[in-house]
């Protein structure tokens, strides 16, 4: 078994026989298209929303920036994940759209060719995105916060395709 799928025998493969953290080694893992999204929940006054929404805020263009800042922070993943691979991304993008009355919701997508996945990237894109609408509407709306930050689709590599159930909405 080579040192890229080996484990523990419970299957985590970022500790090794003496449960010590290390990085797997992905090199001899086959180049595949990888794509992620995730996506992060913002919620804040109905108000303020509005005024976010329509690039109104005293900040500035708030939505503007936190997607930058997206992008950005998927592209340092692995600085702030320790055990996370230095990933050549091809793509991020990073959505917004309304959710419910009170709510944005953030959606990131990261793509990469290469022998590990972007599911952190992805993730990592949605959060900080989301932390940079708190800062930005902060001043506005305190009670501002960010409900969860998940992962909805990976695909590429070994393991394949994986999507949440995503409930439909209102139910």
């Amino acid at each position: 078994m080579s040192d890229s799928t080996r484990d523990d025998g419970t299957g985590l493969t970022h500790v090794d026989a003496a449960g010590n953290a290390r990085m797997v080694d992905v090199g001899a893992k086959p180049a595949t298209l990888r794509i992620a999204r995730a996506e992060a929940a913002f919620r804040l006054d109905p108000d303020v929303r509005e005024l976010l929404l329509t690039g109104r805020l005293e900040k500035g263009e708030a939505l503007a920036v936190a997607r930058v800042a997206g992008i950005q922070a998927a592209k340092l993943t692995d600085r702030l994940i320790p055990l996370c691979h230095g990933i050549a991304l091809s793509h991020v993008r990073v959505d917004f759209a309304p959710l419910d009355g009170d709510g944005i919701t953030v959606t990131a997508e990261a793509r990469t060719v290469g022998p590990t996945g972007v599911e952190l990237e992805a993730m990592t894109a949605a959060a900080v995105a989301a932390l940079t609408l708190y800062d930005m509407t902060k001043a506005r709306c305190r009670s501002a916060r960010i409900e969860r930050v998940q992962l909805l689709h990976k695909s590429g590599g070994k393991s394949g395709s994986w999507d949440r159930d995503v409930p439909e909405a209102g139910a």
